[in-house]
C-alpha cells in the first residue's frame, strides 16, 4: 500500500479493489488488517475457461509481476484461480499474494506459471482443446512430467517449451528427492526479468484456431427462417422487459447473440456453452466489442461443474454459484430430453434450482432439427410432447405465457418459479 504498487494496479484494473473493514477477524489479536474486496459477480475456474481466457489471464498475472518489480516487489503465487473475470476482463483478486523482492532470489511462483498456465495452454495448442479439463483434476495445476509426456516431440524443439516445460520436468523429477537450499540459488535481477519476458513470449506465441464444429457454425446451419429468427429476438427481448433481473445464465448460448440481449440491457449475463469454438468466438467479440458485463464460459450441462478441492468447498458447483435471476435455455430442451435422454421432470427439476424466471424454447418432435436427430437411432422418447413438457414444468413453475415463434413449430415459454 506504502509503495505505491496497489494504486497503481488498481487504477489500471488489474487487482481488485477493496476496503478495509472495520470488523475483528477470525482469530482476535492476530489479524493485522481485514480487508473487504469489491465483490465479483459470478466466480469462474480455469476448467470453464476458453483458450484466449486462460491465455489473457496468464499474459494479466506476468504484467502484474513486471509492474509489481518497478515497486521493488514480486508475485509469491501465480495460480490461474487468483484471476477472475470483471468487467469483461482478467483480475487479479489475491492481494496478500505480493511480497518484497529480495535481491538476488529466484521467482518462487515459477514452477506454479508453468504448471496453471505453461503447460495446459500448450497442450491445448498443440494437442487438443479437451485437455484443458485436466485442470479440473489438478488444482495446483498440470503436473510437468505430465503435460511433458503428452506433448509432441516437436514440442522440444521450441526453446520455450524445452526450458518451462521439458527441462523443468526433468530437474524437478531430479530435486524431488534431494534437499535444496532455499535460496541458495542466485539470479540478477536482469536474469530474473528475463524469466518473466521469456514467460510472456512463449503465451503470446500460442495460438488456437477454433475449427468448424457442430455449435460454432450454429447459425450457418439452422432451420430458422429470417422472419423466424428476428421475431424469436423481438419476442426474447419483451418477455425479458417483464421480469426483474440482475445477473442471467444463457445456458446453450453458442457464440451469444442472445446473451447480448440481456447484456445490451445492462443485465449481467453469464453466456454458458459445451463447445470450446463457440465460448472462444464468444469470448473474442465480447474483448473486441468492449463489452463489460458479458463472461462466455464452458460448460457441459449433463455434466457441470462439481465441487471439488478440500471438503469439496475449495471450488463449488455451478448450482451454488446461482441461483440467477432469469435463465435463457433456447433451442436446448431437446438435445436434453434427446440426445442425452434426460426426462423431462428431471430438467425442469434441474431448472427450478438455478432460477426465480425462466425463458425456454420447446422444439416439437416433428421440427426438422429433431427430425434429423431421430434419423440415426430409435425414437424411445413418446412422452416428449408439449403437453408432457407442460405438465411437468408446471410442477416447478408457473407458465406465465406462450409465445409461438411465426413461421416455425417452436414455441418460447415464459415461467416463473412457484
Amino acid at each position: 500500500m506504502k509503495s505505491g504498487l496497489y494504486s497503481r494496479l488498481v487504477e489500471s484494473q488489474l487487482l481488485i479493489p477493496h476496503k478495509e473493514a472495520s470488523i475483528k477477524g477470525p482469530m482476535p489479536g492476530k489479524a493485522y488488517k481485514v480487508i473487504k474486496p469489491d465483490q465479483i459477480p459470478f466466480i469462474s475456474y480455469p476448467y470453464e475457461w476458453c483458450f484466449s481466457q486462460l491465455k489473457d489471464a496468464a499474459l494479466t498475472t506476468f504484467k502484474i509481476e513486471k509492474i509489481a518489480m518497478e515497486y521493488e516487489m514480486t508475485l509469491k503465487d501465480s495460480s490461474a484461480y487468483n484471476i477472475q473475470f470483471k468487467n469483461g476482463k482478467p483480475v487479479l483478486i489475491d492481494t496478500l499474494s505480493f511480497k518484497k523482492y529480495i535481491k538476488g532470489e529466484t521467482w518462487i511462483a515459477y514452477r506454479q506459471a508453468c504448471q496453471h498456465f505453461i503447460a495446459p495452454l500448450a497442450l491445448i495448442a498443440y494437442r487438443d482443446i479437451r485437455l484443458n479439463q485436466l485442470l479440473r483434476i489438478f488444482l495446483d495445476g498440470i503436473p510437468l512430467d505430465l503435460a511433458s509426456s503428452l506433448l509432441p516431440s516437436s514440442t522440444s524443439f521450441k526453446a520455450s517449451l524445452l526450458s518451462h516445460i521439458h527441462l523443468h520436468s526433468k530437474s524437478q523429477k531430479h530435486f524431488a528427492d534431494r534437499k535444496v537450499n532455499v535460496g541458495s540459488h542466485k539470479i540478477s535481477r536482469l536474469s530474473f526479468l528475463a524469466l518473466i519476458d521469456s514467460l510472456e513470449s512463449t503465451v503470446k506465441n500460442m495460438k488456437w484456431q477454433p475449427q468448424g464444429t457442430e455449435w460454432a457454425d450454429y447459425y450457418q446451419d439452422t432451420n430458422y427462417s429470417l422472419e423466424a429468427f428476428e421475431d424469436k429476438e423481438e419476442v426474447i427481448k419483451k418477455l425479458l422487459g417483464e421480469t426483474s433481473t440482475n445477473k442471467l445464465w444463457d445456458l446453450g448460448a453458442n457464440d451469444g447473440f442472445f446473451s447480448r440481449i440481456a447484456a445490451s440491457q445492462g443485465i449481467y449475463t453469464v453466456s454458458f456453452d459445451v463447445d470450446p469454438a463457440a465460448v472462444e468466438k464468444n469470448y473474442l467479440r465480447s474483448i473486441n466489442n468492449n463489452e463489460t458485463n458479458i463472461l462466455p464460459l464452458l460448460l457441459d450441462l449433463t455434466n457441470p461443474s462439481p465441487s471439488i478441492g478440500w471438503e469439496n468447498k475449495e471450488r463449488i458447483s455451478l448450482i451454488e454459484r446461482g441461483p440467477a435471476d432469469t435463465v435463457f435455455a433456447l433451442a436446448l430442451i431437446h438435445h436434453l430430453a434427446i440426445s442425452n435422454n434426460l426426462p423431462i421432470v428431471k430438467i425442469a427439476e434441474f431448472f427450478s434450482s438455478i432460477c426465480r424466471y425462466l425463458i425456454i424454447e420447446f422444439v416439437p418432435k416433428d421440427d426438422s432439427q429433431i427430425q434429423r436427430m431421430l434419423s440415426t437411432r430409435e425414437d424411445i422418447f413418446p412422452d416428449y410432447t408439449k403437453d408432457a413438457f407442460e405438465k411437468e414444468f408446471n410442477k416447478y413453475f408457473i407458465i406465465k405465457k406462450i409465445e409461438k415463434i411465426k413461421d416455425s413449430k417452436r414455441m418460447l415459454y415464459f415461467m416463473k418459479k412457484r
